[in-house]
């Protein structure tokens, strides 16, 4: 008797579903299980917009800022930092690649001494903490907030899997340029000089967690 209601009950909600819900208009907004993206918080462009007290949509560019490749004549900066920072460069500063291989070390345009190179970790951190901790973790294990909301996928970055013999600077460099996985690429946000300053954090953090002898 329990699986006929079971069955009867099923019947009954494919007969509505079919039939008794189709071409009637209500007042007030369906309930949408699966939104599929039919309401989205955008603004088409050249639409008025309550958002703003003049009521235009379009708005002007932020004073003092203007998209890639539409630099005033004769600027080559963007925010101050040089614009072949973001571009696709050839050589291992700009790839990571050394021939068809990844490289490792730090390249020598980087022209580090022992004082650069603590400034340079020191921004690789900064550069971490803004770009890589929210899903990598302060420490590079791979905790970070997103952990927390089921990211799945997120790298252990002290693992074997990423030291410097088996995931080579270059690799990284490139990882953090074109992305990997779930990983967006940010060679349009990390200017190339702090993506190697985020590398030699990284390895800073690995050496942390090696034990000493």
């Amino acid at each position: 008797m329990r699986y006929f209601f079971l069955a009867y009950a099923l019947i009954a909600l494919l007969v509505v579903g079919i039939f008794g819900l189709r071409g009637q208009k209500f007042s007030k907004p369906p309930l949408r299980i699966f939104p599929d993206m039919d309401q989205q918080d955008k603004l088409k462009a050249q639409k008025p917009s309550d958002f703003f007290a003049d009521g235009q949509g379009d708005r002007l560019p932020v004073a003092q800022t203007f998209p890639r490749g539409f630099n005033p004549d004769g600027e080559t900066s963007i925010g101050g930092i040089p614009e072949y920072e973001f571009s696709g460069g050839t050589g291992y500063y700009h790839s990571g690649h050394v021939g068809d291989y990844f490289g490792s070390g730090m390249p020598g345009e980087l022209q580090l001494n022992a004082e650069s190179a603590a400034e340079l970790i020191r921004r690789g951190e900064e550069r971490y903490g803004i770009y890589c901790a929210v899903c990598h973790g302060a420490s590079g294990d791979g905790l970070g907030i997103t952990a927390n909301y089921g990211v799945p996928g997120i790298a252990n970055l002290q693992l074997p899997a990423f030291n410097t013999e088996t995931y080579p600077d270059g690799r990284l460099f490139n990882t953090i340029t074109n992305g990997k996985g779930m990983m967006s690429g940010y060679g349009y946000n990390i200017p190339v000089r702090d993506r190697w300053a985020i590398i030699a954090y990284v390895r800073t953090l690995q050496a942390a967690k090696t034990p000493t002898q």
